[in-house]
C-alpha cells in the first residue's frame, strides 16, 4: 500500500497528500471546465475507498463510472506515476453501487415526501415564506392525524383537503389562505411535469445503504447518475444532495477526532446548493457543514470558482485543490484573486499568476497538516487514478447493477396505505352516503309533489362528499364523481 493513502500528487518531487485524520475538515476542488477536476475527483474518491471510507459522488456528465473498472497502465500513465513517486501503480477498480432517480442507469433512488420534509420540499417547489409556512402546517396536520405522506399524490390530496377544511382547521392551526393553497397546488403540478413523481415513494433509500464496505474492507463508491436529472431538474438534484447531508448530520453519532472519516460526500456543481436559496436555508447549510465533521463526515465541494460558495462555507474548507481559471471577464478576474487569497501564501509562487498558467492535470494545492494548519500552496502534478479514465460501456454497468448487493431491493414500487388512500376511502364512503340520501330525498319529493324536485341547497352529507372528492383531486377521484353523476342521470360512462 502506498505510504500516502490520500496522495494527491507531487510538487518538486515531494508528495502532496491529505492527512487521513484531517480529511473530515472538508475540501474544495475548483477550476474551469476541461482542466482536470473530474480526474482529481476520481483519484480522491478511489483513495478514500481504498482507505475503507464509503463515498457518495454525483455523476453529472456520465463519465465517472469508469472508477468501477481497472485502468489501463499505458506509457503515459507510467510516466505520470513515476513523476509523482508511484514506482508501482496497481490498476484496480473500486467497489461501486450505481443510483439513478429515474431507474435507468442504476438502482431507483426514491425518498418519501416525509423524508424530504417541509423545508426542503418548499425549496424544491420555489415557495415563498408564506407558502412555506402553509407547507409546514400541512405536514403538522398530517402528523396529528397519523396520515403518512409518502408520494406526491399523498401531498396533493392532503393540500386539497386542508384547503377544503380550512375554516375548521384555522381554529387550531391558524389562518389558511386559499391563494397559498392554489400556489402550492400549481407548484405540485409543475413538479410532476418535471418527472419528480418518480422520485417520491417507497421503497425509500436509507442512509445505511450508502455506508457500506465490501468484503475486502474497501468503502463502496455510491455513484448517482445525474446526467438527465441535472439537465431536466437541477433543483431536484441539489435538493437530493441537501437531504443526504441533512440525514448524515441528524442520524450519525459523534465520533470525535477519528483516524479517518466515516463517510465522504462530494458536491459536484456546488453552486446549485446556494442558488436562490432563502437565507434561512443557507444559514442551515453553513451550520451543518461546520458541525458535521464531528460526525466523521468529510464534505468536498466541486465547482468552477470559489466565488460560487458563500464565504462562511469557503472558510471551513481546509483541503483545497485549485485547477486553472481563465480571466476573460471582470468576474473571472475577481474569481482568480479570490482563489489566490484563500491559500496560505508561498513566497516562491505568484499564486494569482500561476492559477491562470496551470496545464491540465496540474493544480495549486494546500492541505491541512497534522496540527490542522494549512500548508503553503504548492504547484502540484496530480497523480493518475488506478481505475479507468472514461465511462463504462452499458453492458459493464448492467452487469455491476445485477451483481450489486442491493439488486432487486428497490426495483418494484410499493404503494401502501397513506394520506391519499385514507382520503380516497373517505370520499367513497361520503359519496355512497350521498347517493343513498339523494335517491331517498328524490323519491320522497316525487311522491309528495308528483314532479321533479326543485334544486335545493346541498345537505351536510352531500356537501361533505363533494368537499372530500375535490380534496382528492386525482383521476380516480374524478372517476368516482362521474360514476355517481352517471347513475343519477341514467347516462352510461
Amino acid at each position: 500500500m502506498n505510504a500516502h493513502p490520500l496522495l494527491i500528487g507531487a510538487a518538486d518531487g515531494r508528495p502532496v497528500a491529505i492527512t487521513p485524520r484531517m480529511a473530515n475538515r472538508h475540501g474544495l476542488i475548483a477550476g474551469a471546465t476541461g482542466t482536470g477536476k473530474t480526474i482529481t475527483l476520481q483519484t480522491l474518491a478511489q483513495s478514500f475507498s481504498d482507505l475503507g471510507v464509503p463515498v457518495f459522488v454525483p455523476d453529472i456528465k456520465g463519465d465517472f463510472s469508469g472508477i468501477a473498472a481497472p485502468g489501463e497502465l499505458s506509457d503515459r500513465v507510467r510516466e505520470r506515476a513515476a513523476q509523482v513517486g508511484l514506482d508501482e501503480l496497481e490498476m484496480h477498480g473500486a467497489p461501486t453501487v450505481f443510483w439513478d432517480v429515474f431507474g435507468e442507469h442504476g438502482h431507483p433512488l426514491r425518498l418519501t415526501v416525509a423524508d424530504l420534509g417541509p423545508t426542503l420540499l418548499s425549496r424544491l417547489m420555489n415557495l415563498n415564506e408564506t407558502q412555506s409556512g402553509l407547507m409546514q402546517l400541512v405536514f403538522r396536520v398530517a402528523d396529528d392525524k397519523g396520515w403518512l405522506l409518502l408520494d406526491l399524490k399523498d401531498l396533493r390530496a392532503m393540500v386539497g383537503w386542508v384547503g377544503e377544511q380550512r375554516q375548521a382547521l384555522s381554529r387550531d392551526y391558524g389562518n389558511i389562505a386559499p391563494a397559498s393553497i392554489g400556489a402550492i397546488q400549481r407548484a405540485l403540478l409543475n413538479l410532476e411535469s418535471q418527472g419528480a413523481d418518480g422520485f417520491f415513494g417507497e421503497p425509500a433509500v436509507t442512509l445505511e445503504d450508502f455506508l457500506q464496505t465490501d468484503e475486502q474492507g474497501r468503502g463502496v463508491v455510491n455513484i448517482l447518475h445525474a446526467e438527465r436529472l441535472y439537465r431536466s431538474s437541477p433543483l431536484v438534484y441539489s435538493t437530493l444532495l441537501l437531504w443526504l447531508l441533512s440525514e448524515l448530520f441528524e442520524q450519525l453519532p459523534e465520533v470525535g477526532d477519528a483516524d479517518k472519516p466515516r463517510f465522504v460526500m462530494f458536491f459536484d456543481e456546488a453552486h446549485l446548493l446556494f442558488k436562490d436559496a432563502p437565507r434561512s436555508l443557507t444559514d442551515r447549510i453553513e451550520q451543518v457543514v461546520r458541525l458535521i465533521r464531528s460526525k466523521g463526515v468529510g464534505v468536498y465541494f466541486v465547482t468552477q470558482s470559489p466565488l460560487d460558495l458563500p464565504e462562511p462555507v469557503l472558510g471551513q474548507l481546509g483541503n483545497r485543490i485549485q485547477h486553472a481559471l481563465r480571466a476573460f471577464t471582470p468576474r473571472d478576474q475577481r474569481a482568480v484573486r479570490t482563489a489566490a487569497q484563500t491559500f496560505r501564501a508561498n513566497p516562491k509562487l505568484n499564486t494569482e499568476q500561476v492559477i491562470m498558467e496551470l496545464s491540465t492535470g496540474s493544480a495549486l494545492v494546500s492541505v491541512l497538516d497534522e496540527q490542522g494548519q494549512p500548508t503553503p500552496v504548492e504547484r502540484t502534478l496530480i497523480r493518475p487514478p488506478a481505475s479507468r479514465m472514461g465511462p463504462l460501456i452499458d453492458a459493464e454497468r448492467r452487469s455491476l447493477i445485477q451483481q450489486s448487493p442491493l439488486a432487486g431491493a428497490y426495483d418494484t414500487p410499493v404503494d401502501r396505505e397513506s394520506a391519499y388512500q385514507i382520503l380516497e376511502q373517505q370520499a367513497k364512503a361520503a359519496l355512497s352516503d350521498a347517493t343513498v340520501e339523494a335517491s331517498t330525498q328524490r323519491a320522497a319529493q316525487t311522491r309528495r309533489q308528483g314532479r321533479a324536485p326543485a334544486r335545493r341547497g346541498d345537505s351536510l352529507v352531500t356537501a361533505t362528499a363533494k368537499s372530500t372528492a375535490r380534496a382528492i383531486g386525482t383521476q380516480l377521484g374524478r372517476q368516482i364523481v362521474r360514476g355517481l353523476l352517471g347513475s343519477l342521470t341514467g347516462r352510461r360512462r
